[in-house]
C-alpha cells in the first residue's frame, strides 16, 4: 500500500473529493484536514473536541461527527477511551462550510438528551443521514450508544435506535434498501431492512430489529466501514486489517500495515482506489482495491 501522507493525529473518516484531494479528520487533533495527492497537507477547519466521522450533505459542505473530545490512552499501539477528556466540547454534529472552513453545530442533543459521543456518518440519496454515537466508556460503567437519523438543515433528529453497545460505522446497501451498523463491542455488523428513508421496516423498541451480517471476534474489534458495488461491506478491524463481509455471511480479511486502521472509502475513475485511515502510525494509505466501491450519495 502506498503512503499517501504522515504525521495525521489519530485521522479518521477519509472523503474522497473531486479534484483528487481526500479529507480526514484527526480525532487526537480537533481538525479537518485536506490532504492533497501529492500529501500535502492543509487545515479545512479546526473542529475542537474529537471529530470522529465525516461526510458530503446535499449542498456540499462536510458534515463530522465530533465525539467531543475523549479521555484516551494507548495501550499496544491501540487508543482506549475512558470517558470525556477534560476540556470536552460534548458530542455533537458540525457543518463545515468548505470554502470558508467556518463551523456550525448541527446538533448537540435529541430530545432533550444531550449526545454522547457521535462517530460515524453517511448521507441517503434523499438528503437525510444516518449517523452513530457510541457512547463512553468509564472505569465503572458504560453508557448505551444509539443510532441516529437526522435532516442537514437542522430541522430534524430522531434516535432510531437505542440501548446499542459500541456503535461505530454505518454504511448503507448499494441499493439503499437496508443500513448497516457496526458494534465494536460484540465485534459484529449488523443490518436493517429500510421502508422509506430514515424509517426501518420492523422497528421494535429497544432492540435492534435485522439481522447480524457478519462478525470478527477472532480478530478484535471492528471500527468504521464503506461498502463496495456488488454489496460487500468492508469494515477496519482494530488488529490490521480490513474485513471484508458479504450480505450472506462470507468473510475475508486484507491485511493492512498498521495495527490500528479505523476506515476506508473508495474513489477515482472506477471507484477502485480505496484509501485507509491508519489510526496508530497516523498515516492515510491508498491502493487499489480488487473491486469497484459503491459510490456516495454526495460528491464535492
Amino acid at each position: 500500500m502506498q503512503i499517501v501522507t504522515e504525521g495525521l493525529r489519530v485521522p479518521e473518516g477519509p472523503v474522497v473529493m473531486d479534484d483528487g484531494s481526500v479529507l480526514v479528520v484527526e480525532v487526537m487533533g480537533g481538525v479537518l484536514t485536506r490532504v492533497r495527492p501529492d500529501g500535502a497537507k492543509q487545515t479545512v477547519a479546526e473542529l475542537g473536541g474529537g471529530p470522529n466521522g465525516a461526510a458530503i450533505g446535499p449542498d456540499g459542505a462536510v458534515y463530522v461527527c465530533n465525539n467531543g473530545g475523549l479521555a484516551m490512552t494507548w495501550a499496544e499501539g491501540r487508543l482506549t477511551s475512558y470517558g470525556p477528556s477534560p476540556n470536552s466540547i460534548g458530542g455533537r454534529i458540525q457543518r463545515v462550510d468548505l470554502a470558508t472552513g467556518r463551523f456550525e453545530t448541527l446538533y448537540d442533543s435529541c430530545d432533550g438528551r444531550p449526545l454522547a459521543a457521535p462517530n460515524d456518518i453517511v448521507f441517503d440519496r434523499a438528503g437525510g443521514f444516518w449517523f452513530t454515537d457510541s457512547g463512553r466508556g468509564f472505569d465503572t460503567h458504560k453508557e448505551w450508544g444509539a443510532l441516529y437519523y437526522a435532516q442537514p438543515d437542522g430541522s430534524k433528529i430522531t434516535r432510531v435506535r437505542e440501548r446499542q453497545p459500541l456503535p461505530n460505522g454505518v454504511g448503507l446497501s448499494p441499493d439503499q434498501d437496508w443500513v448497516y451498523m457496526v458494534d465494536s463491542m460484540t465485534v459484529s455488523v449488523w443490518g436493517c431492512e429500510l421502508e422509506a428513508p430514515g424509517v426501518l421496516k420492523h422497528n421494535r423498541v429497544p432492540a435492534w430489529t435485522g439481522r447480524i451480517v457478519g462478525r470478527q471476534a477472532e480478530f478484535g474489534g471492528l471500527d468504521s466501514m464503506a461498502t463496495e458495488a456488488d454489496g460487500r461491506i468492508c469494515v477496519a478491524s482494530s488488529f490490521g486489517s480490513v474485513a471484508v463481509m458479504t450480505p450472506g455471511g462470507g468473510l475475508e480479511n486484507v491485511p493492512v500495515p498498521d495495527v490500528m486502521p479505523t476506515n476506508i472509502c473508495f474513489g477515482g475513475a472506477d471507484m477502485r482506489d480505496a484509501w485507509i485511515t491508519a489510526g496508530a502510525g497516523g498515516r492515510l494509505l491508498k491502493t487499489r482495491w480488487p473491486r469497484p466501491g459503491a459510490r456516495l450519495s454526495f460528491y464535492a
